[in-house]
Parts: structure tokens; C-alpha cells; sequence
């Protein structure tokens, strides 16, 4: 159960930036969407408040914790995707290992073993590798979206620990806090931009919203199950399901096409990903 719960987050993920995508098309911003459709999973999620509101008192700062770098691995996300290209931006959002193993050293005590060096070495040299323009200098995320997808990678890196880490809460506890995460985070944006006008959204949009509220619903509590019970080298591990789904998905959605140095690099990204799966391994 916790492996189908994290494949089956990996696939909504792999997708869900092209919904948003035809909602901004329609008119509806990357951050109203983000709202809209986090507001109405916490409210299909209303079932869980009753084990939610007893949990409060004791939740602590994990739990705080919880809430800001779950929401921040989910809202970068959107809005990186959205402006980004595909597999770049989700590429640097799957460095996340790197970030796995440092946040699992610092929060958890877990030791760093000759794995853990590979994984640091294989990940920073696919991201040197992807990121090199000879003509820009040093190989940085080259725009807003990817460094966005960049951070949103280590919120999501955090968020797996904490949740790890987090034993006291439910997983009930857990997706209701990454639904809250998100949209506290949303609203100042928002009330920055000042587009909080849902006048013009047409039933089609809203159908999409709905759904998308529905599918954030499910996995949010399926992936915090399979985080809860599995270790977080190896969550991070069946996450890479994500990145087939996404390469097919913005070939075909968004006719995107990475180049031979970029797939040298994710080759390498990639390679650390499962690397880090023998971190688990080696500590049974």
C-alpha cells in the first residue's frame, strides 16, 4: 500500500501541470488555480478535520514545519511548470535526493556512506551538465522557473523528512497540511497581484477545478501514507515514476524535446535517484 500510494501520487504529478496549463489559458492565473483547487481539497478532506483539530494541540513545530515546506514543494511546483519547460524545471525539482540526504543528516542523525557521496556527486554534475551554456558562465537555473522548481525540490525534500520524522501526526494530519500549506502561501501572492476574481471562470473551468480538487484530495493522503511508512531515501526513489510519466506527457501535450546534453544530464540526475535507493538497502 505505501508503494501504490507514492506511484500513484508520481502519475498525478507526472500530469497535473497541463490542467493548470489549459486553465491559464483560460484566463484563470497559476495562483487562483492553485487556491481554487487547494480549497476544495481541504474541503473534500473535511472528513479528516475531526482527527486534524484533536492533533493541533500537540502537533509542535514538526508539524509547522510540515505545513510551509509541503506547501512551498506544491505551489513552486505549479508555478514552475507553468512558466517552464517541462522536464528542466522537473529535472532540478528531482535533485531532491541531494536535499533528501543532507535534510535526513541534519533532522534525522542519519550518517552519510559512500552512497550518499555518489548520489551528491552524480546529482551535481547532471545538474553542471544540463544547466552548462558556455555563452551564460556558471550553470545556474537560467530563469525564474527553474530556480522556482529548483526550491520547490528542496521543500519537497523537507517535507518527506519532517514527514518521516513527524511520527506524532496522522496522515490524516499530514494532507490536511500540505492542502493549508499551500494556501496560505498562495494568498499574499494573490493579494500582491490582486486577482481574486472568479466572476469570469466558465463551467468547463470549474468542472476542471473540481477534479483537479478531487485528484490533489486523494494523493495528497495516498503519498503521505507511503512517506509515513516507508523510509525517505526510498519514497524519493518510486517518485522517479514521475519523471517517465512527465517526458511522454510534455512530448505529446506540450511538444517539448530535450537535447543530448539535457538527457546526459537527467541520465545522471536520474542515476543518483536510484543510488540513493541503496541507502536504504545498506541501513537494513
Amino acid at each position: 500500500m505505501p508503494i501504490a500510494g507514492i506511484l500513484s501520487g508520481a502519475l498525478v504529478w507526472g500530469l497535473i501541470w497541463y490542467p493548470y496549463r489549459v486553465l491559464q489559458t483560460a484566463g484563470i492565473s497559476g495562483p487562483l488555480a492553485t487556491l481554487i483547487t487547494y480549497l476544495l481539497a481541504m474541503l473534500f478532506g473535511a472528513f479528516m478535520l475531526p482527527r486534524v483539530v484533536r492533533e493541533i494541540r500537540s502537533a509542535g513545530w514538526w508539524a509547522l514545519l510540515l505545513v510551509f515546506s509541503a506547501g512551498w514543494a506544491n505551489f513552486g511546483y505549479v508555478l514552475a511548470m507553468l512558466h517552464g519547460e517541462v522536464m528542466r524545471v522537473l529535472l532540478l525539482f528531482y535533485l531532491a535526493p541531494l536535499w533528501t540526504i543532507l535534510f535526513s543528516f541534519w533532522l534525522l542523525g542519519e550518517r552519510l556512506n559512500r552512497y550518499g557521496y555518489s548520489v551528491i556527486a552524480l546529482s551535481l554534475s547532471g545538474a553542471f551538465i544540463m544547466l552548462w551554456e558556455p555563452a551564460l558562465g556558471m550553470p545556474f537555473p537560467q530563469n525564474l522557473s527553474e530556480w522556482t522548481g529548483l526550491s520547490a525540490g528542496m521543500g519537497f525534500a523537507l517535507s518527506n523528512v519532517v514527514s518521516r520524522r513527524a511520527t506524532h501526526l496522522s496522515v490524516e494530519a499530514k494532507s490536511f497540511s500540505i492542502w493549508f500549506g499551500t494556501v496560505v502561501l498562495t494568498v499574499p501572492l494573490l493579494g500582491w497581484q490582486g486577482g481574486w476574481s472568479i466572476h469570469g471562470i466558465d463551467a468547463q473551468s470549474w468542472l476542471i477545478l473540481g477534479l483537479l480538487g478531487v485528484a490533489l484530495c486523494a494523493c495528497s493522503f495516498a503519498v503521505q501514507y507511503g512517506v509515513t511508512h516507508l523510509p525517505a531515501n526510498r519514497a524519493m526513489l518510486l517518485f522517479l515514476f514521475e519523471l517517465v510519466v512527465a517526458a511522454f506527457a510534455s512530448y505529446f501535450l506540450a511538444n517539448e524535446a530535450m537535447g543530448l546534453r539535457e538527457w546526459f544530464g537527467a541520465l545522471l540526475i536520474v542515476s543518483a535517484s536510484l543510488l540513493s535507493g541503496k541507502l536504504y538497502a545498506e541501513s537494513k
